[in-house]
């Protein structure tokens, strides 16, 4: 099998629940995956709005997720670590963790969850950007999935 990811809060390309976005609680949802590959020692979640006006906005990096970890309960708090050990960078809004999808009125955006297996952990300290991320697991990436939802106003 395949490395999959999903969420009990959406299915891939519905809309993402109002409590998951800025007009909500503006918390992270619940994610799950399986398939993970063998030697798959971390892996790197990252939640990208490709239809932003600006370019691609970050809403959220949490990486080294340990290799046994493969739930994430709704409301990933808003700290550079958690799980233990895995680190979470800064969003597009400035801030450390989750940032729900707040798009401009118009047609909905997609808020797409890119997860990698990885053979190695990133090692990037906390309140990294996406690109250090994505930089450092350039050569260490097993295998890649995503979960694209949409929300508008």
């Amino acid at each position: 099998m395949a490395l999959q990811l999903t969420s009990q809060a959406f299915q891939d390309g519905d809309s993402i629940p109002a409590e998951y976005t800025a007009d909500g609680r503006d918390i992270s949802p619940p994610l799950q995956w399986e398939g993970v590959p063998e030697g798959t020692k971390a892996f790197v979640l990252l939640c990208l709005d490709p239809d932003a006006p600006v370019g691609t906005f970050v809403h959220w990096t949490l990486y080294d997720i340990p290799a046994d970890c493969h739930l994430l309960e709704e409301g990933v708090p808003p700290e550079e670590t958690v799980l233990n050990s895995a680190r979470q960078g800064k969003n597009n809004f400035g801030r450390i963790g989750y940032g729900g999808p707040a798009p401009p009125p118009g047609g909905p955006h997609r808020y797409i969850f890119y997860l990698y297996a990885l053979d190695q952990p990133t090692d990037v300290p906390a309140g990294a950007s996406k690109d250090s991320i994505v930089n450092t697991m350039q050569g260490h990436i097993l295998a890649e999935t995503s979960l694209t939802g949409k929300y508008g106003r």
